[in-house]
């Protein structure tokens, strides 16, 4: 099975780490390379340009890849999308010049749009019923409405910092994007597919959950598991030559800094907080 990763830019360190994560060791790096065979003898990474792996999971070059919605609704592709891998998140977004005459979408028609996602532009004002003529550019979007070349841009942003540096107001969302898993259609339910998503499920789950050991007197377990349910209930083992009790749980990162403090109340001791790899629930 060959997996499209992105080869450089925002995406690619993310994309490598959760492969590495997820088991999917690469072999000899993924440094100035085409490809790279994995620890897994049936799975190789393919590196491309973010915006070209909706083109290798169509004409099947790969089976799987990852890339951000954005690419692959401007692909124009029909494409299974087979989980949010919940990073690289952004938002597509139409601006114009601050304090300029256009301050809606409709204010658009048969005004010039720039962009350099020239599908979804013009599917997103084709669905708001504006005719607005759509310019596809390759570069320095945010420059082209203050040289008189757009009214307006269609561009990503993330924070809107670069929108204000230049001068521009978001008037509406066009699409909001992150980096996800997708497949053809024909390789969707495949097991080795579905293996990999298994994989990465398990990293994305042990994200925002934390493992915890402890020992409590056997006599407060029942206040300990108010506070420590668990996944079905915290695992409760002896302690040798002791009245204490070991439990062991897996916790929401969040709630740890309290949990802590309700254990300590309660007469826990030697408590050890981890990190969790993954976690297949």
């Amino acid at each position: 099975m060959r997996i499209a990763v992105p080869n450089k830019g925002r995406l690619h360190d993310p994309s490598i780490d959760l492969l590495e994560r997820a088991g999917l060791h690469l072999e000899g790096g993924a440094e100035r390379k085409l490809y790279a065979d994995t620890v897994d003898p049936d799975v190789t990474a393919l590196f491309a340009r973010a915006a070209d792996i909706p083109e290798y999971i169509a004409d099947g070059a790969a089976a799987v890849g990852i890339t951000g919605l954005d690419q692959v609704r401007e692909s124009g592709h029909d494409l299974v999308e087979l989980l949010d891998l919940e990073f690289g998140q952004c938002r597509l977004v139409v601006a114009a010049p601050e304090d300029g005459a256009i301050e809606t979408v409709a204010d658009l028609a048969g005004g010039t749009v720039a962009t350099e996602f020239p599908t979804i532009t013009r599917n997103f004002f084709a669905e708001q019923g504006v005719d607005a003529d759509v310019v596809e550019v390759t570069g320095a979007t945010e420059l082209t409405p203050h040289v008189d070349m757009a009214d307006a841009i269609v561009d990503i942003t993330s924070t809107g910092t670069t929108l204000r540096v230049n001068r521009l107001a978001e008037i509406a969302e066009v699409l909001s994007s992150s980096v996800r898993l997708f497949a053809h259609p024909d390789t969707a339910d495949d097991q080795k597919v579905q293996q990999l998503v298994t994989a990465f499920e398990s990293v994305l789950a042990a994200e925002d959950r934390r493992y915890l050991m402890l020992n409590v007197p056997e006599d407060r377990l029942d206040d300990v598991r108010d506070v420590l349910p668990g996944m079905g209930g915290p695992t409760v083992m002896d302690v040798a030559g002791t009245d204490d009790v070991a439990v062991h749980a897996v916790v929401e990162e969040r709630a740890v800094f309290s949990v802590i403090n309700d254990l300590k109340a309660m007469g826990a001791s030697d408590i050890l907080v981890t990190e969790i790899e993954r976690l297949v629930e």
